[in-house]
Order: C-alpha cells, then structure tokens, then sequence
C-alpha cells in the first residue's frame, strides 16, 4: 500500500471512530456524515493506490470509484454505499427543517457499512 493510500485508510478509520462516538452521544446528522467521510476515505485510497488520481470533489471520488468498481466484484458491493451516505451527509450540512433528520438507526447502518468498507478495502491493499 502505497503512503498516501494508508493515509487515506488511517484517516476512515479516524472517521470512524468519531462516527461511533457520535452514534453513542445519540446525534444522528453527524454520526451519519462522518460514515459518509470514512467511505469517502476509503475509496480516495483504492483510487490513489490503483490510478495515482487524486479527485478532488465529492462526485469525482464517487465517479472514479464507480469506473473501478465496473469490473471488480469487491468494490461494486460498496458504490450504492458512497451514494447513499452521501445523502446522510448532505441532510447534515445542508438541509433545514424537520424532515432534515438522520434517525439514529439510518446513521447505525451507515456506519456498519462503512467499517466493512473500510475494512475491505484496507485488506484487499494490504
């Protein structure tokens, strides 16, 4: 695994890490989005590790991933992920109102999908 990709991975498990903490304080919004950053993490590095890109936004990560993931059975299990957490994390910075709510249970499952994410990830780059 190169330098930059295991940064990448040590950063989506911080991600992670602060998204349980998050869980536990019963805050749904960021518990959410912070399972969004340790996905986003995740697929930086195979990105990284596989081309050398760096993208630089939210849908570039989410467009290089997906090329990728056409033909690999492991990460195509992940791409409908990046684009649900995506919504979680958008509700949390930009939407207002009451319908502008992560439950707690849609932030739980996001953050179960994204440790195995990441964990996959990190083992399939060594």
């Amino acid at each position: 695994m190169t330098p930059e990709a295991k940064q990448h991975i040590d950063k989506a498990r911080e991600c992670l890490t602060h998204a349980k903490t998050i869980l536990a304080a019963g805050i749904g919004e960021d518990a959410g989005r912070n399972a969004y950053l340790a996905g986003l993490h995740a697929a930086k590095a195979v990105i990284f590790e596989r081309t050398r890109k760096v993208a630089k936004t939210h849908r570039g990560v989410r467009t290089l991933f997906s090329e990728l993931a056409k033909d690999d059975a492991i990460l195509s299990q992940f791409t409908a992920f990046l684009a649900e957490a995506y919504v979680l994390k958008s509700i949390a910075d930009y939407e207002v109102g009451p319908d502008a709510i992560v439950s707690l249970d849609e932030a739980s499952s996001a953050i179960e999908q994204a440790v195995k994410f990441v964990e996959c990830i990190a083992e399939s780059l060594g």
